[in-house]
């Protein structure tokens, strides 16, 4: 029974602290290329969560990890099997994310941390509105984003949806949904515009129509021991940013 996360407490446990920090993680259920698993983002979210939050913990940070809310933004999958049943409008994982805030709030935590493991999700538009509903200090976290400045120095091509650096982080937290044997190489089509290939214009896209089978970056460099190496570095860098917000006193001039 790990301390720092919740789910595998009891209640008498859970009343007994006052936790300074939660952490809620939202995720995605989708397909990645042909060799991952479908709930991919989950799994890669419950070890970064759940690691982070253990080291922060063991360093004395009152910090608590949610389950992992499975359901995302997935609206451009809709053509693919196996999607119809896992996307979430926008506006509905809102409203899911706004019920958990004030939860939290009306039970006293001030501090809340969006650990978001899906780019689909794109959250920030979001804490504009919790900042003015909520009591509460609503950060928000893209884990993908933290080790950005190392990516290159542990892959050839990191790729964007499972290519080499989510590859490799299946084959090191959960190699026996794996199947790098099926894979293929992840090419993307590019659209019929240079306005979007330059990326001033943006769309959403049809995955059915942008990729062969749902996999953007060639993972065939993945390994175990680059998707340790990576998990490393984010763990780490979250643990510190942890440690540092729950030792912050929250005052009227929070978090400045």
């Amino acid at each position: 029974m790990r301390e720092w996360v919740l789910s595998e407490q009891n209640h008498a446990f859970i009343r007994s602290r006052k936790w300074e920090v939660v952490m809620i993680p939202f995720g995605a259920t989708e397909p990645h290329n042909l060799h991952m698993p479908y709930g991919t983002d989950n799994y890669q979210l419950e070890e970064i969560s759940q690691k982070s939050c253990e080291l922060a913990y063991k360093r004395g940070a009152a910090v608590l990890c949610l389950p992992v809310v499975p359901f995302g933004i997935n609206t451009n999958y809709m053509k693919i099997p196996g999607s119809l049943a896992c996307s979430l409008n926008p506006t509905t994982l809102y409203a899911i994310i706004g019920d958990l805030i004030e939860a939290m709030s009306q039970q006293g935590v001030r501090k809340i941390v969006l650990l978001n493991g899906h780019g689909g999700n794109e959250l920030k538009p979001a804490l504009r509105e919790f900042h003015l509903r909520s009591k509460a200090f609503v950060c928000l976290c893209d884990w993908y984003r933290i080790g950005i400045d190392r990516q290159k120095e542990i892959f050839k091509d990191p790729g964007d949806h499972a290519g080499e650096l989510e590859s490799s982080l299946g084959m090191a937290f959960f190699p026996q949904f794996m199947k790098p044997e099926l894979a293929d190489e992840g090419k993307v089509r590019a659209t019929r515009f240079k306005a979007i290939s330059e990326g001033w214009i943006n769309i959403t896209r049809p995955w059915h129509l942008a990729t062969t089978n749902t996999g953007a970056g060639d993972p065939s460099a993945a390994s175990a021991d680059k998707g340790h190496a990576y998990m490393d570095v984010v763990t780490e860098r979250l643990s510190n940013f942890l440690v540092e917000l729950a030792a912050s006193p929250f005052d009227d001039n929070f978090p400045y």
